[in-house]
């Protein structure tokens, strides 16, 4: 990948453009002032109609996806970011990352997928990585996380879904209270 400070410091070089969308309006703004300071000219958008709206205007060359957005998630977006520039590279982010969903989002397009807390260096770190050709299912030396692993996370998930309250939570999960306070006081398992 081209380095984006080089290009952006020539007087004929355009800076390339990047679409940061994520709900979050601290790490969103903190992102987007170091993309800028790195050379990129950054549009940043805090849900799915705003980033669509800005790609529609001025499709960037690169998009930074959180998963997790009001409404409609991060994967609808790449799907259809992708659709209006099909030549736009994505790097998906996400605090909820698990295999699958990682899958899908490679599946739909993104050049690669992180878990947050991602600094400007790792999302251009996952850019790079994403332009070398993609591994086959040999090459790749896959653990499997354990039954116990994934259990942990998708009550996290849940218990994040809900702010906190354990009583939502165990509703949705369908366990009783007690049952989930009791997981969530455990250690978490190993990978």
């Amino acid at each position: 990948m081209k380095d984006p400070v080089d290009a952006a410091e020539g007087t004929d070089e355009i800076a390339p453009t990047m679409l940061l969308v994520d709900d979050d309006d601290i790490f969103r703004r903190r992102l987007s002032r170091s993309m800028e300071r790195r050379g990129f000219e950054v549009s940043a958008a805090a849900d799915y109609d705003e980033a669509i709206n800005l790609a529609m205007a001025q499709p960037p060359e690169m998009a930074v996806v959180d998963l997790r957005l009001p409404r409609k998630n991060g994967l609808e977006l790449v799907r259809d970011l992708l659709e209006i520039e099909p030549t736009i590279r994505v790097v998906m982010l996400t605090g909820y990352g698990s295999i699958d969903t990682a899958v899908d989002a490679t599946r739909l397009g993104a050049v690669n997928f992180i878990q947050k807390p991602a600094d400007a260096d790792d999302i251009l770190a996952a850019f790079d990585r994403g332009e070398k050709p993609p591994l086959s299912e040999s090459d790749i030396d896959y653990d499997a996380p354990s039954l116990a692993r994934v259990e942990w996370e998708h009550i996290n998930r849940v218990l994040a879904d809900c702010g906190g309250n354990i009583s939502e939570a165990a509703r949705r999960l369908g366990i009783h209270r007690r049952t989930l306070q009791r997981k969530l006081n455990a250690k978490p398992p190993s990978e």
